[in-house]
């Protein structure tokens, strides 16, 4: 077997949350690309990912779950309706999540509970779950979040995803340093500015764009499309001797 061949995905099943568009369906597509069939939460309909999967020839499985009530015993079930519809769990992409704007003097409590039960706690959940599967089987597996440049800075008028992002960077160490020696690789992709849903706002606001894209070294914001190789590596068996790590997908953000 050649070094390409690491990389391959084939034969292995994949739970992407937050799969139904932006971020989390570029990065089902493309680990759908590389031979993983998928399994799709949101909250939303995941039907448009469904469809990009299976032009891949993946088989597909689609689940309904509000991120909002994860604790322990709905992350279970996620799993296990993930090994009963598509007969394994190899790789978990932590990828749900939401933000919520506003100066902290005036920050609301729902806007801060909110997104730490999503980005944080339902990743938490969710890897424990995955841990518990991984160490059954005794395969090994592989768990990657989404953190964000966010991880490593403070933001503004955002506290609630900072403290989030910045969680998601520590508990990805966390985990790896536990979870290593069990054959699970931990890991994070951290993105910068990504034309979703989450910064339609600041992208529509001219002088606050322009601000960001003068201090993107890419001079662009970035697609989608542009994490499929990083989560592809980071689920391979090309990783499989990197645990911990916070890989920046950033157009050079944190470089600045």
């Amino acid at each position: 077997m050649g070094v390409l061949d690491d990389f391959s995905l084939d034969g292995k099943v994949a739970l992407v949350t937050g799969a139904a568009r932006g971020l989390g369906q570029g990065i089902a597509t493309g680990l759908a690309e590389a031979g993983a069939d998928i399994v799709a939460l949101d909250i939303v309909s995941v039907d448009e990912t469904g469809g990009l999967v299976q032009n891949e020839g993946c088989d597909f499985h689609a689940m309904n779950v509000d991120l909002l009530e994860a604790d322990a015993k709905l992350a279970a079930e996620v799993v296990e309706e993930c090994v009963s519809g598509l007969g394994r769990l190899d790789i978990l992409v932590n990828n749900a999540g939401i933000i919520r704007r506003a100066p902290a003097l005036e920050f609301g409590e729902e806007d801060w509970e909110s997104v730490i039960k999503i980005n944080l706690s339902a990743a938490f959940y969710l890897s424990q779950a995955a841990a518990k599967h991984f160490v059954a089987e005794g395969k090994g597996g592989k768990i990657i979040n989404t953190a964000s440049v966010l991880s490593h800075e403070g933001g503004v008028i955002v506290p609630s995803y900072s403290a989030s992002k910045a969680g998601i960077a520590n508990l990805t160490r966390a985990l790896a340093n536990e979870w290593a020696p069990l054959g699970i690789n931990v890991n994070a992709i951290a993105p910068s500015y990504f034309t979703t849903e989450l910064t339609s706002a600041l992208r529509e606001d001219a002088e606050r764009s322009e601000a960001l894209l003068v201090r993107l070294p890419a001079g662009r914001f970035g697609e989608p499309e542009d994490l499929k190789g990083a989560v592809v590596f980071l689920a391979s068996d090309a990783a499989d001797y990197v645990h911990g790590t916070i890989l920046p997908v950033d157009g050079g953000w944190l470089a600045r």
